[in-house]
């Protein structure tokens, strides 16, 4: 067993995995708002938009105006996906800390969702770190249904490290190992982080998991335990993926946080203005997030005795 390093860091992606398939298409000032929010709860990233075509994803369609109406606050990295080389171009001209290409483990994913084989898309991906050649931007893959697939079942690991073995050569700076349809289960997270890890020792490994089947917290803290010091997660449980009817979104940004402060592993978050910024949500979506602590309060909150346990 490895032993568990005493400290995570946290890349919230509600403004862009959250927002993007919400039924409205939020203002951008709200994302603004939302944005500089998480900005000054002690979050190590934020992923704030996707450069992608508006026709794909009109949630996102003010990519720009987003990303040059926040404010950047020193110590977070302001990160951003990019589909495509016109995508990576705009996001350069942005001026953006890290870029996420995303591609998925299963080919027959892939063609739902991004219309290309893995293959291909690492093709496309050759073609965007030649735009990023030269800048200080970071380059990071997230490998899609990396534990599982809606179409052809269980993913197997020599693919997904096959694929990190590719994504590598051709210069991607770190991976993200993704449960897109919240399919993963705590054994399979536990095996596959260890067997990445023991790799790729240097690799800066990120888990995204998704709470779709109520694993998400359980994923999360046997990443951890297996040596994943990375998460990504969403403020409120926000997210979704199409290919997982009922899903609830990604796991919860203030129930992760929660969890691994009551155990005593730093996170850098100050989890009060963390809450603070879930509340915003359901005012700004329109409707109720899945998130837990927003709702209960965090587990060191006490409240007053009853009157009637006094008689």
């Amino acid at each position: 067993m490895t032993t568990p390093t005493q400290s995570i860091t946290v890349n919230d992606v509600a403004p862009r995995d959250g927002l993007q398939i919400e039924s409205r298409f939020v203002p951008t000032e709200e994302k603004i708002r939302l944005i500089d929010a998480l900005s000054r709860t002690g979050l190590a990233k934020i992923e704030a938009t996707s450069f992608t075509s508006p026709k794909a994803i009109p949630n996102l369609r003010d990519a720009e105006e987003v990303m040059r109406g926040i404010e950047r606050v020193p110590g977070v990295d302001y990160v951003v996906l990019v589909p495509n080389e016109k995508g990576a171009e705009r996001a350069l001209a942005c001026g953006v800390d890290e870029i996420n290409l995303v591609l998925s483990a299963s080919d027959s994913h892939g063609r739902a969702n991004l219309r290309m084989t893995a293959e291909q898309s690492l093709e496309r991906f050759a073609k965007i770190l030649e735009i990023t050649k030269g800048s200080d931007v970071f380059v990071n893959a997230s490998i899609s249904t990396a534990f599982g697939c809606p179409f052809e079942g269980e993913v197997p690991f020599k693919r997904v490290l096959s694929i990190t073995e590719k994504l590598l050569a051709l210069g991607v700076q770190g991976i993200t190992l993704c449960d897109t349809t919240g399919m993963a289960n705590p054994r399979q997270v536990a095996d596959l982080s260890r067997e990445t890890l023991s790799r790729w020792p240097w690799l800066p490994v990120t888990l995204h998991v998704h709470n779709t089947r109520g694993m998400g917290l359980a994923n999360a803290l046997v990443a951890w335990q297996s040596g994943i010091t990375r998460f990504d997660a969403a403020l409120g449980g926000l997210g979704g993926c199409p290919y997982a009817p009922g899903a609830t979104g990604n796991v919860c940004t203030e129930d992760l946080v929660h969890m691994f402060e009551q155990m005593g592993v730093e996170t850098g978050v100050d989890l009060d203005r963390l809450i603070a910024a879930a509340e915003l949500l359901p005012a700004m979506i329109g409707h109720d997030v899945p998130g837990q602590v927003v709702k209960a309060g965090t587990s060191d909150r006490r409240y007053p005795l009853p009157e009637t346990a006094n008689g």
